[in-house]
């Protein structure tokens, strides 16, 4: 479901003013599957139905839903993959983005990194909001919006030496 019930009924009473809006950002790595003992990881991504643009699945926080809990659903709702939330990455403002129907909205963005359940379970387009997704390596993967290439760095930084790695605050600066 594209849009969230929630949203439609607070949109009946708004109309297209300004809406702050919960959302996940889930960046799921896993190992490679070359073989290769140089191999990098690989992330889970989408083709998003409504920009043609490959991003990491993202959505929307339903009332009440915790970020981790909200990264799982989506994960499986857009790719049918089970995954399991490893940690915080960061958090950020996007937007605003005023959309194809005219509704403007900002979005504050919990970026969670996730493992699948199960690494080789292949993922397939599970409903509207995408038209592929796949698991790319992450030295030859299609995203081009450097907002996403920083936070993906930022999932892989994390997940090479936790130990070391602070959250992000702020999608555009570290």
């Amino acid at each position: 479901m594209p849009i969230p019930d929630f949203i439609v009924e607070t949109r009946k009473k708004i109309g297209h003013d300004p809406m702050w809006i919960p959302a996940v950002s889930a960046l799921v790595l896993r190992d490679s599957t070359d073989g290769s003992a140089w191999a990098v990881p690989e992330i889970l991504l989408v083709k998003r139905a409504d920009n043609g643009k490959w991003t990491p699945v993202t959505g929307i926080c339903d009332p009440g839903e915790e970020p981790q809990d909200a990264a799982v659903r989506e994960v499986m709702e857009e790719t049918g993959i089970e995954a399991a939330p490893a940690a915080l990455i960061g958090a950020g403002a996007i937007g605003p983005i005023t959309h194809e129907n005219g509704d403007q909205a900002s979005y504050m963005s919990i970026a969670i990194r996730l493992e699948p359940v199960d690494a080789a379970a292949a993922p397939h387009v599970a409903d509207d909001e995408s038209t592929e997704v796949g698991w790319f390596s992450v030295a030859h993967m299609p995203v081009t919006d450097p907002k996403w290439r920083l936070v993906i760095a930022d999932a892989i930084a994390q997940r090479k030496h936790p130990a070391n790695f602070s959250p992000r605050m702020g999608f555009t600066k570290r």
